[in-house]
């Protein structure tokens, strides 16, 4: 089996890629999916893919053969299972199939074994309506409520031949909680001009802290219950530029970077007053055009797709590929914070995120990153 660390890097090249096409069309807006879950099901997909329709999958989400994205998989949901992961992630991650069409043993069993996920077949042709609220309500039910709707009306009609559905829930408690009594409405600066309220958590405790000069940006880990998973934040120094300020570490951040930046030998461990914004996203994605930009385009071609590994029947295509993704941050967490008293002290840094930023949820163990984030408004 591949290692962790060999398979991390592509990964965070993901990641990122994936990152900057979704702030292609709004520069300014809230981001937030999970990259790992997204590769992961790309790569149940690719299981029935053949000849250029896998290639293409494969150099998207840069694992050139499906036993390293599923070694991957299997190391990750290890760690779900692990007693000390001790946080909510609830995954929906499922192919719906035309039911005329029929589907190969070989590939239902591969897709099961190595991403414990299934294909459903469902009556597109004639009962699209009945096939939408049938994914919806799976989808709710798989991630505890928290996710609804995840087929809108009119996404799915008698011509629709497969969807991949594609949801996760996350639910962390940081190890040491922020105390709800320092939680303040502040002004969160939107940019150089404009602001809007938020409610700021306020902690002091112990971090590792990384400061990047070369890309005028601080970086915080904060560690999460059980600490298999942790929340990277990339905040910049200042609002730079004439809109998020977070310009210059976009262009910047690479999985060469990011992987340098966040390494144990640039990450110091110090006391730290930490104010982060309490919130809340739930964004969701229709990936056809962004997938397609970045290269995977037979997959939804009727003319050019080829899933003769999933299917004997000819013209079966990948008709959508929905993500949504929900994390909530606020202050719970399972220890008593260690240090009271007074916040302000000369030995104390600070760490304060009242303007845009982005953020990592990325497995500590792994170095995978299962959520990447951008929050530039409350």
């Amino acid at each position: 089996m591949a290692s962790s660390s060999s398979l991390s890097k592509p990964n965070t090249t993901f990641s990122l890629a994936l990152l900057r096409k979704l702030s292609e069309d709004n520069n300014t807006a809230n981001i937030f999916f999970s990259p790992f879950s997204i590769s992961s099901a790309l790569a149940m997909v690719m299981l029935g893919a053949r000849g250029d329709t896998a290639t293409q999958i494969s150099e998207v989400i840069l694992y050139f053969d499906i036993w390293s994205m599923s070694s991957l998989y299997f190391i990750f949901t290890r760690e779900l299972n692990n007693p000390e992961a001790k946080f909510v992630l609830s995954v929906a991650n499922r192919l719906f199939g035309e039911k005329s069409y029929s589907f190969l043993q070989e590939f239902l069993t591969k897709a099961k074994t190595h991403y414990n996920s299934e294909l459903e077949a469902v009556d597109f042709r004639t009962k699209c309506e009945e096939a939408r609220v049938k994914i919806n309500n799976w989808v709710e039910e798989q991630t505890q409520g928290k996710i609804k709707n995840m087929v809108v009306k009119g996404m799915v009609n008698n011509m629709t031949k497969m969807v991949l559905v594609n949801a996760i829930y996350f639910k962390g408690k940081w190890s040491a909680p922020f105390q709800r009594s320092n939680t303040r409405e502040v002004q969160f600066r939107l940019n150089k001009k404009d602001t809007k309220p938020v409610q700021m958590m306020e902690l002091k405790s112990h971090f590792h802290h990384a400061s990047i000069d070369e890309a005028s940006c601080e970086i915080l880990e904060i560690p999460y219950e059980g600490k298999v998973l942790s929340m990277l934040i990339f905040l910049p120094r200042q609002i730079e530029d004439n809109e998020t300020g977070l310009k210059k570490l976009e262009d910047l951040l690479t999985a060469e970077t990011f992987m340098e930046w966040t390494h144990p030998h640039e990450m110091e461990r110090g006391e730290i007053v930490v104010k982060l914004p309490r919130f809340k996203l739930e964004e969701k994605y229709d990936l056809n055009k962004v997938l397609s930009s970045m290269g995977m385009v037979d997959a939804f071609d009727e003319t050019k797709c080829d899933f003769s590994g999933m299917s004997s029947n000819k013209g079966l295509f990948l008709s959508q590929v929905s993500h949504k993704a929900f994390v909530e941050v606020n202050e719970e967490g399972t220890e008593a914070a260690a240090a009271t008293g007074n916040l302000v002290a000369d030995s104390v840094s600070f760490f304060t995120a009242d303007h845009p930023f982005l953020f990592f949820i990325r497995n500590r163990i792994t170095k995978t990153i299962l959520f990447a984030g951008r929050f530039c408004s409350p």
